[in-house]
């Protein structure tokens, strides 16, 4: 198929794009940074644009990575996230159905799911969280325009028949956390994949199995996350002493931790739970917090990316979101 990639010069479409290409789909990137993988410069925001691509690319199917993110929020004002996290969506929606498409991939967020209450971890244990998790009340703006784009992708399937498939991953991003500090960004981003992270290979590939499958589905919310190895029943014990419950499950995590001057989170505030992908997609995360002891223990490369330098293309010279 001839898919349309938005955000194609984003750290997941250098990912996607190639993966697309292996399965044999022809690509076309759509981005607001020029990116090797980027064949239009321009913004998801401009309709007239939208258009044009589909029309002079054939366009059979969409992939919609393209996003302003949560970093972003101090970089442009509210109005920006609705041009183009609402309206660039709705631009590309109405575009997939006018031209006929069967199916349509949304790249979205765990964020959304986490209110005040949940971000302050005001609960006695952590929450378990997955696609039935709720009320929706998302933080801030970039929560807000994302869930108002997972449900313009609902209303188009009930609408039109667009079978739209909406990913919300979790943390994939390779630079530092933009709100802790400690600890370092490889022993936060290895803590994570207990609980709130996947590779972005995983992610990537999560997508090119939204897009085979999306006929058939017709319309699915999957929260994508590494495996958690913890249950329901350990939510008290991992917001009380969740390095306790971590020795439990992997007895000898606290030495190679150690070893590697790493420390166990103390508390642990959330767990998201992503079986609803393998119950419906037969898509698990290839990489988990058992892979990074592997690469402990044997010494080996770990299994995700860590760039601390990483710049957003659109934040770099000659990028930007109009």
């Amino acid at each position: 198929m001839q898919i349309l990639l938005t955000g194609s010069s984003g750290w997941l479409g250098r990912f996607l794009a190639p993966m697309l290409r292996a399965a044999g789909h022809r690509v076309t990137g759509l981005d607001v940074a020029p990116g090797v993988d980027t064949d239009v410069i321009g913004s998801i925001a401009d309709r007239a644009l939208v258009d044009r691509v589909f029309a002079e690319h054939g366009i059979e199917a969409v992939i919609h990575a393209g996003a302003l993110h949560k970093p972003d929020i101090v970089r442009y004002p509210r109005q920006a996230f609705i041009d183009v996290n609402v309206t660039g969506t709705l631009n590309l929606l109405e575009a997939a159905v006018a031209a006929g498409h069967d199916r349509f991939v949304f790249t979205s967020t765990t964020s959304l799911m986490i209110s005040d209450a949940i971000r302050e971890e005001r609960a006695d244990e952590a929450i378990w969280l997955d696609e039935q998790s709720g009320p929706i009340e998302p933080r801030n703006i970039y929560g807000v325009t994302k869930y108002a784009a997972e449900q313009l992708c609902r209303l188009a399937h009930l609408e039109h028949g667009l079978a739209c498939m909406v990913l919300r991953t979790s943390r994939f991003f390779p630079e530092d956390d933009d709100t802790h500090r400690t600890p370092s960004g490889e022993n936060l981003k290895a803590n994570e994949l207990l609980y709130r992270r996947l590779t972005v290979e995983d992610a990537a590939r999560a997508h090119l199995v939204a897009l085979e499958r999306a006929p058939e589905v017709g319309f699915g919310t999957f929260l994508l996350s590494a495996p958690t190895p913890f249950l329901r029943s350990d939510c008290a014990a991992l917001k009380r002493d969740a390095a306790q419950v971590i020795a439990c499950y992997f007895p000898d995590a606290a030495e190679l931790y150690a070893a590697k001057g790493w420390e166990f989170p103390k508390s642990i505030g959330r767990v998201y739970d992503a079986s609803q992908a393998g119950q419906v997609l037969g898509f698990r995360c290839e990489t988990d917090f058992r892979a990074v002891l592997d690469a402990l223990r044997e010494r080996t490369p770990l299994p995700f990316a860590h760039d601390p330098g990483y710049v957003s293309p659109k934040e770099a010279p000659g990028g930007g979101v109009t």
